[in-house]
């Protein structure tokens, strides 16, 4: 609870900073929309642009975008929650070192949320807000909007469509969530991280199976719903080895730090 409430802590004074909650100035979505540009040409020059073709490929399968919408808003937390606890019931040898690392990789993505402000593509056709307040839609000049000579990017946020457990666009969530935190893409690495920390306990062949294929539903069930580019993905893969690296160091370290005291303490 304490790792949660700082990690909260920071996370909400880095949105009213420097995510979309800060509205003492309109440069952060500028920003923000500039960075998915960057993304968008990336994408396209390895030929690898797809997210709206394959949302559109979706859109008409109700049903299954709710399906997608719900996911998203809720496997997020509580599939990782669920292998948080498991870890420290069953593997309490190695609690300490995952637990390191979600917490390392947490703390390196939201420095790319800092550094790397990104609007997913969801918002990307939102509309300006009349009043001129709110977060779901940015003022961006036509000349932008005109990208690659479209009108539009075509792309539809699904839970304002289709409905959803959260909508971010609105309401408490809006308030709570910072709109640009797209790059790294959190969803991908949590994912990612309880594949390899529940590996060992997954014995059977269908268990192994059932594994990846979350972290794969995931990366599906982001680019459907259009919070994430496909390449946030990668985002998140990066931060979960990076944040594995400096995790199991600092496991190593207190082991090493204890086992020293140990051995100067042997009454202890």
């Amino acid at each position: 609870m304490l790792i949660i409430t700082s990690f909260y802590t920071v996370y909400t004074l880095i949105r009213n900073r420097f995510g979309s909650a800060f509205v003492n100035g309109e440069d952060r979505p500028v920003h923000a929309f500039t960075n998915a540009m960057r993304v968008i040409r990336l994408e396209r020059f390895i030929g690898l642009y797809h997210e709206e073709s394959i949302q559109d490929f979706f859109l008409s399968h109700t049903t299954f975008i709710k399906v997608m919408n719900t996911y998203y808003g809720t496997a997020h937390f509580y599939v990782t929650m669920t292998v948080f606890i498991l870890l420290f019931k069953f593997r309490p040898d190695v609690f300490a070192q995952w637990r390191n690392t979600l917490a390392a990789m947490t703390a390196l993505a939201i420095i790319g949320f800092v550094l790397f402000p990104l609007m997913p593509p969801r918002l990307l056709d939102a509309p300006c807000p009349s009043n001129g307040e709110g977060f779901g839609g940015v003022c961006i000049e036509s000349s932008l909007r005109n990208y690659n000579g479209a009108t539009t990017f075509g792309f539809v946020d699904t839970v304002d469509e289709f409905g959803g457990p959260l909508s971010f666009n609105h309401g408490a969530a809006a308030k709570l969530s910072n709109q640009y935190a797209a790059m790294p893409s959190l969803h991908i690495g949590w994912s990612t991280w309880c594949v390899f920390a529940m590996w060992p306990l997954a014995k059977r062949r269908w268990a192994r199976i059932a594994l990846f294929l979350y972290p794969a539903t995931t990366l599906l069930c982001i680019v459907v719903t259009a919070n994430h580019y496909w390449i946030d993905g990668i985002g998140g893969l990066v931060v979960f080895v990076v944040g594995y690296v400096l995790g199991t160091s600092l496991h190593r370290w207190n082991h090493r730090r204890l086992d020293a005291r140990m051995a100067s303490h042997p009454a202890l």
